[in-house]
């Protein structure tokens, strides 16, 4: 249930400026109730939903300079060297130099950081089923075509 300002806020039929606040407050709990769920479920695994990001990444692009998976990605430089870290510290990436630029290092998946990666797979089916099992396929395919609209259109 959302809590009373929210609710009220996303009522308010006299001021679009409110009605927009509060779609954009909609969309944040949205947001941190998934991601608490799915940072929940990885836990056991070692990672949080930016590590399995990470993961999902060098699986789907292969091994990748830091640079690239920052282009990737979006985050920040000093984030990505914590993920890494944290990943590598774990057993889940190896960080290797890049053998064409010494300067730069080549970030890719180890055996455990493929099984770990399966195991964020099964969490995530299990968080999808619990936030939006009850949307039917057209639903969710409509939802997801309105946030790749906000997403893309935001600037």
């Amino acid at each position: 249930m959302l809590d009373d300002l929210l609710e009220r806020v996303l009522s308010e039929d006299g001021d679009p400026a409110v009605r927009h606040v509060g779609l954009g407050m909609l969309l944040a709990a949205a947001h941190n109730r998934s991601r608490a769920s799915m940072n929940d479920e990885l836990r056991p695994l070692g990672v949080d939903v930016r590590g399995f990001g990470m993961l999902l990444a060098l699986e789907m692009y292969g091994p990748s300079s830091q640079r690239r998976l920052i282009d990737l990605t979006g985050i920040d430089k000093s984030t990505m060297v914590r993920i890494v870290d944290e990943l590598e510290a774990g057993g889940l990436v190896r960080r290797e130099r890049a053998p064409r630029d010494r300067r730069a290092h080549s970030i890719s998946l180890t055996p455990d950081g493929t099984r770990t990666l399966e195991g964020g797979r099964r969490a995530g089916a299990a968080v999808g089923e619990r936030l939006f099992g009850r949307l039917d396929g057209d639903e969710r395919d409509r939802l997801v075509e309105l946030l790749r609209r906000i997403a893309e259109d935001a600037g």
